[in-house]
């Protein structure tokens, strides 16, 4: 069995849908990202997690996060550095843009084949687009084994981990080789917080973008130093077939977007009696708001 791993984290920076205001939609329907403020992807947080457990157990294990998107996500690599991460890559290219989980799963399999991982661990699913289809295919574009829905690493034994699997019906205890990809559910343990220390030492981490976008001269040499210098790879970096990236690599075409506003337009006293109750289900079951 190994006794250190290489894992690479898969996060994304995404708009906090979970509150969403008057103003997140455009005219257009999509969403207005410059209203919502850009956070960690929340069950990506719990995939970091994992990866650090990991690192906890077996010591000289190496986590790195890679994300796709434009500057300002290396905040993500960021986040993640100040919670223990080792290190991180940014894949940022025009071409990359306009993007679907196809052609974003490609770009994303592209890098890590340079990167070599040992174990591919991400969120479920990200709240902008939850279509929980990333992390799959993923592994499918690698001719990886996959587990989903995970919740813990029990055991890392005889090349192979065991895994706990939180599922609508109970949980399944499966084991599979490695190199592998794992998704995380949200149940699985919260991220760590930041550690002091890393903050300290992390927080003039800049990719080479970054610093020279920066008006204001850096008083430390931020590209000279190898652990402030946050990795930008685009197209040309990872390979691969320039079609598939991006818009013209991306499969789905979006044909209608339509807001549904809520409104109660009436409401409806019930007692605790059993013939009022039973009325209420025969008349969800009919209007097909249930079953």
């Amino acid at each position: 069995m190994k006794e250190t791993f290489n894992i690479v984290v898969l996060a994304k920076q995404v708009p906090d849908t979970r509150n969403v205001g008057k103003n997140a939609m455009k005219e257009d329907g999509t969403v207005n990202r410059a209203a919502l403020p850009a956070i960690f992807n929340p069950e990506d947080m719990n995939a970091l997690e994992m990866a650090l457990k990991i690192k906890d157990r077996f010591p000289g294990t190496k986590v790195q996060l890679l994300t796709m998107g434009p500057s300002r996500a290396a905040d993500i690599i960021r986040e993640g550095l100040f919670r223990g991460a080792d290190g991180g890559i940014l894949l940022t290219d025009r071409k990359f843009a306009g993007a679907d989980t196809w052609a974003t799963s490609y770009a994303l399999s592209m890098a890590l084949k340079k990167m070599q991982p040992d174990i591919i661990i991400a969120g479920r699913q990200a709240i902008d687009g939850d279509t929980a289809q990333v992390g799959p295919q993923v592994a499918q574009q690698m001719n990886l084994p996959q587990v989903t829905y995970a919740e813990e690493i029990t055991e890392i034994k005889d090349s192979r981990i065991v895994i706990k699997r939180r599922l609508e019906r109970g949980v399944e205890v499966v084991s599979t080789p490695f190199p592998c990809v794992i998704t995380v559910n949200a149940t699985a343990p919260e991220c760590r917080p930041r550690n002091a220390k890393a903050l300290l030492k992390y927080k003039y981490a800049r990719t080479l973008t970054e610093e020279q976008d920066n008006e204001h001269n850096s008083y430390l040499p931020i590209l000279s130093l190898d652990y402030l210098r946050i990795n930008e790879w685009g197209v040309a970096d990872v390979g691969g077939v320039e079609q598939n990236y991006g818009l013209s690599g991306s499969p789905t075409k979006v044909k209608k977007i339509e807001n549904i506003v809520f409104q109660a337009k009436e409401s409806k006293r019930l007692s605790a009696s059993d013939e009022e109750i039973d009325s209420l289900i025969k008349e969800l079951i009919s209007s097909h708001t249930i079953g």
